[in-house]
């Protein structure tokens, strides 16, 4: 699987942040995850990657996540009633994972994120599905 760095469009990075729980890369309007391997990943942690995407884009932009799960790691299922509160910070959401574990908890968060939620075996071809909604979501707003 690949990680983000080894994708071209690495090269139109903005900024990385590293966490203690996992490397987020920021792109124009786009952010990808790669949780560390084993981390139990709750709201708190995902308030700090959220409050950096703010920092970075603002608050207006809209914003495609990815979460590219290169890793084995957990989410608290009690969580996602905060994630599901607060996904008006994401316009786009999208998995990218090639093991059954990867994609055991999309059922989940399928009842959570049910239009915006998409999943997919390669980085690149998520990537490309992504900026396609951001610029279509753009022009809607201009």
């Amino acid at each position: 699987m690949k990680r983000v760095k080894d994708i071209p469009y690495f090269k139109n990075i903005r900024e990385v942040r590293e966490f203690e729980f996992g490397v987020f890369y920021y792109f124009d309007g786009l952010v990808i995850s790669e949780i560390n391997e084993g981390v139990v990943f709750d709201w708190n942690m995902a308030k700090r990657a959220v409050a950096a995407a703010k920092e970075i884009f603002g608050e207006e932009k809209p914003i495609a996540y990815i979460s590219n799960r290169i890793n084995s790691y957990t989410v608290v299922p009690t969580e996602w009633l905060k994630f599901y509160k607060n996904r008006h910070q994401l316009s786009y959401y999208s998995v990218v994972g090639s093991t059954q574990g990867s994609f055991a908890s999309i059922v989940l968060e399928k009842m959570f994120f049910k239009e915006s939620l998409r999943q997919f075996n390669d980085l690149e071809a998520a990537v490309a599905w992504s900026l396609d909604r951001i610029k279509e979501k753009k022009e809607t707003l201009s």
